[in-house]
């Protein structure tokens, strides 16, 4: 199943309680929140309890984006927050495969993502223990940009991996994804798309999100 998956970077923060509520009840199945540290990427954002948070309010899975340097540091903090996965950069840690191990170790979902600089044939010897991979379709760190299209051949590289091994491996994609770039992303192999700025600069979230979940699921 095709899910949209809203990103709170972009919801309004004098309310988070209440974005998160209406997301889940126009039918999110998964929340993204972005952690970053003003290292990997300059700006700071959220620490643990926004997951749990999220949590609380019942999202069925909250997936944590660790845009950090050294995200081995994080890993227990974030799963004793409720984060049902964690997103490390293959960027930001030497020992991916030993970060991916712990993360399973845990008891929860493990992903990696790639900035747009980043060739998808350095995730080859991770694949069969990575639960998602996350491709970033813009530079990491702000929200608002516009989508690179060429990221979409990284989609479809990492799709044609997945297939060879056939490893159960989902692809997601991050920045930029409204209603032109969905189809796109979803016919090159992505099944998970986070939806930040076209989601909640909308008047009525609610219904935009089941727009942009028809859009994905149907084209």
């Amino acid at each position: 199943m095709i899910e949209i998956a809203p990103s709170l970077l972009a919801a309004p923060f004098g309310d988070l309680s209440a974005s998160v509520a209406t997301v889940l009840t126009a039918g999110a199945q998964v929340i993204h929140v972005d952690i970053m540290d003003g290292q990997f990427v300059p700006p700071i954002t959220f620490g643990s309890n926004m997951v749990t948070l999220a949590k609380s309010l019942g999202s069925p899975v909250v997936e944590a984006h660790l845009m950090t340097v050294s995200p081995e540091r994080h890993l227990e903090t974030f799963a004793e927050a409720g984060a049902d996965r964690i997103i490390v950069h293959q960027e930001a840690t030497p020992h991916l495969h030993r970060v991916l191990g712990r993360i399973k170790q845990l008891g929860i979902s493990a992903g990696v993502a790639i900035n747009p600089g980043t060739p998808a044939s350095l995730l080859r010897e991770v694949i069969e223990i990575t639960d998602v991979i996350l491709v970033m379709t813009v530079n990491p760190g702000w929200g608002g940009q516009p989508f690179i299209p060429k990221c979409l051949e990284k989609v479809r590289e990492i799709a044609d991996i997945i297939n060879e091994r056939g490893a159960a491996t989902l692809i997601e994609v991050d920045g930029g994804v409204n209603d032109l770039t969905i189809p796109q992303c979803v016919t090159a192999g992505a099944s998970l798309l986070v939806t930040g700025t076209a989601l909640f600069a909308a008047q009525n979230v609610a219904t935009r999100f089941r727009e942009l979940q028809s859009i994905a699921r149907n084209g």
